[in-house]
């Protein structure tokens, strides 16, 4: 490579390092915003599936357990999500929520351990999983809200804040918040990209500097010592002086 070459090479293969320090430089923190961001999408993005679109595809409800009474299987804060079945598909064993009088909307989710049939209707005894006795009336078949479909540990206590008297604020709370993550997110990465473009311009900068300090080669400079000789080893046209003294020594 002549010295032209490695000259003009020198600005590119700077701007490369610049730009791959600038990429490198991001700090551990950056990365871990990335991944806790994707993370919190993600797991948004599972909770609403869980609690709003399967349950609508089904034409279901997510309700959230508030006693002690199916533990340990159910306890407080499960999320239970509950689908529309046909009295005589539900069996004993089933898990069932049943209104607790028709037409109102309290309800429980207890197990059944009795199916009867009498004069055409049907009739459930139900009992808690974690109670000692059934539960005292038997459930009608209009009573029969659904049996169990699912039921996921914990995002009870996210489907009452969301759905309970504070949903405005916590939907507030929870926009606010994400929209604040984005903005420093955004910030960061505007503030890693000029730190890449400071560096490189600084770099491009001392380069060309560089290039012009380096720039004579050959040829002598003005005030140098250099001398050149002809083919047979005489002094060349740029020693005069010597010629002179050859001349004129006995």
């Amino acid at each position: 490579m002549t010295a032209a070459q490695s000259v003009a090479a020198g600005p590119r293969r700077l701007r490369r390092e610049a730009l791959l320090r600038a990429a490198n430089g991001r700090s551990l923190l950056h990365y871990l915003g990335v991944a806790v961001s994707a993370a919190l999408l993600a797991l948004t993005l599972a909770v609403a599936i869980a609690v709003v679109a399967l349950p609508a595809v089904v034409g279901g409800s997510a309700m959230t357990v508030l006693t002690q009474s199916m533990e340990p299987g159910l306890p407080p804060g499960t999320l239970v999500v509950i689908k529309p079945t046909p009295v005589d598909d539900i069996a004993v064993g089933d898990v069932m929520t049943y209104q607790i009088r028709s037409g109102e909307s309290a309800v429980v989710t207890h197990r059944v351990i009795s199916k009867t049939y009498a004069g055409g209707e049907v009739t459930f005894i139900t009992q808690g999983d974690n109670n000692s006795a059934p539960d005292a009336a038997p459930v009608q078949e209009i009573q029969v809200r659904g049996t169990l479909w699912y039921s996921l540990p914990l995002l009870g206590w996210v489907n009452t804040a969301l759905n309970g008297p504070n949903r405005t604020i916590v939907v507030a709370i929870a926009v606010g918040g994400l929209f604040t993550y984005a903005a420093a997110m955004a910030i960061g990465t505007l503030r890693d990209r000029r730190r890449g473009q400071r560096e490189q311009s600084t770099h491009e900068v001392s380069e060309v500097d560089a290039g012009e300090g380096a720039a004579p080669e050959k040829g002598g400079a003005a005030g140098g010592g250099v001398t050149e000789q002809d083919d047979d080893g005489d002094p060349g046209e740029g020693a005069p002086m010597q010629r002179i003294l050859s001349l004129s020594s006995p």
